[in-house]
């Protein structure tokens, strides 16, 4: 399928998910994220959900990040298609802009090169790791400044499309996928 096809089945099927069913796959999700090897690592990027979007809920996976001591951070967006990425700490303060994305006010920026693992939203993605999210390129771009060994980790209500018919060269891949189903690596 195309991606603006996709991006119209899975806004539609994340309208029909009760807050409650978000929480609990929000829930599993987070528990997935155990299975996967990543522990070792110190640098966490992850995104904060767009309640209003029906978006997969973070709060659980950065509850389980803070347990184990990682530095959590939470990107802004820049000028531009760009992110500033900011350390997460107890005296963080939140703003929602324009499309009601929870952003720091201010804070300690991380530069991407220090970032090990990136958790990021998506509204469907395919059996060879190609993501579909909504289209403005934000995270392409902040990943082509990552490391090539930095972990891009998708989140998920769904599972897998078989194939996104119109990938674009500038299009970063994930290395897994998680769902409350199962965990999907590429």
């Amino acid at each position: 399928m195309l991606k603006h096809e996709l991006r119209k089945k899975y806004k539609n099927l994340r309208s029909g998910i009760s807050p409650i069913k978000i929480s609990d796959f929000s829930m599993v999700l987070a528990n997935h994220v155990l299975e996967i090897p990543i522990w070792d690592f110190f640098y966490f990027h992850i995104f904060l959900s767009i309640e209003e979007h029906k978006e997969v809920d973070t709060l659980p996976l950065i509850t389980l990040l803070q347990g184990r001591d990682k530095n959590i951070i939470v990107p802004k967006v820049a000028l531009g298609n760009t992110m500033e990425n900011y350390l997460l700490t107890d005296g963080t303060t939140f703003k929602k802009n324009k499309w009601n994305i929870p952003e720091p006010v201010d804070g300690i920026l991380i530069p991407e090169n220090k970032i090990d693992v990136v958790f990021l939203p998506l509204l469907a993605f395919d059996l060879n790791g190609n993501r579909v999210g909504y289209g403005k390129g934000f995270y392409d771009n902040f990943l082509q400044k990552c490391r090539s060994e930095t972990i891009k980790i998708g989140l998920s209500l769904f599972e897998a499309e078989p194939i996104i018919t119109d990938i674009h060269p500038n299009d970063q891949t994930l290395d897994y996928c998680i769902t409350p189903e199962k965990i999907y690596a590429f």
